[in-house]
């Protein structure tokens, strides 16, 4: 994503959500600071992982479950935001990627990344600790920032893990994007996850308006 294209996108959300850019920024600097290379992979990792594949989003929505019944798991690249890495796991599926800001269930995401998932994990002004207590504890990181990009934190566009995860699919030329998990029209969630959804459904369908 070219940041000058989603800095616009980018403020407005800042606005809505009443969220702080320069705690966005710090967080990607402390970030940078420990993806130190030992425990981090190349972007181009993303690449070979994505292009040209059919991949599969799932989000962490209580249809999941259900949704990920009605697929056929093995014909994909299987991309999953944050929390739905537990359900992919009670399959017996390691997902392939696992794209977090640190809020979902971790002992299920270490234990995907420790069977081989490549993990995105995001910065954001609120998440600084969660990032001291747990990257230490993964590898094959690759890190990522709503903010300005640094050499080893990237922006690859998005907002919240399931609307991100569409767009790394898509900036890294997946051959198809099949959603699983995802139900952005749901009014039993709070305010602020109202307006999570939101942004996620305007976002998805700003990229992506004939797919989705």
């Amino acid at each position: 994503m070219d940041f000058k294209e989603w800095e616009p996108i980018y403020s407005e959300i800042l606005e809505d959500m009443g969220f702080s850019r320069e705690g966005d920024e710090q967080a990607a600097i402390i970030l940078s600071k420990m993806l130190d290379g030992s425990n981090s992979v190349e972007v181009s990792v993303l690449d070979e992982l994505i292009s040209g594949k059919d991949v599969l989003v799932c989000g962490n929505a209580p249809c999941l479950r259900n949704d990920l019944d009605l697929v056929d798991i093995d014909d994909y690249v299987i991309v999953v935001a944050d929390a739905a890495t537990t359900a992919l796991i009670e399959k017996d599926v390691v997902p392939d990627l696992i794209v977090t800001d640190l809020d979902g269930d971790l002992d299920n995401e270490i234990l995907a990344n420790s069977m081989g998932s490549i993990v995105v994990v995001h910065a954001h002004g609120d998440n600084i600790e969660k990032m001291e207590k747990y990257v230490p504890l993964m590898q094959d990181m690759v890190g990522s920032t709503q903010s300005v990009p640094l050499e080893n934190v990237y922006n690859f566009g998005g907002f919240s893990d399931g609307d991100r995860c569409v767009f790394i699919a898509k900036q890294f030329d997946a051959a198809s994007i099949t959603l699983v998990g995802f139900d952005l029209a749901d009014d039993n969630v709070t305010s602020i996850k109202k307006k999570k959804l939101e942004w996620a459904n305007r976002l998805i369908d700003m990229v992506f308006p004939d797919q989705f």
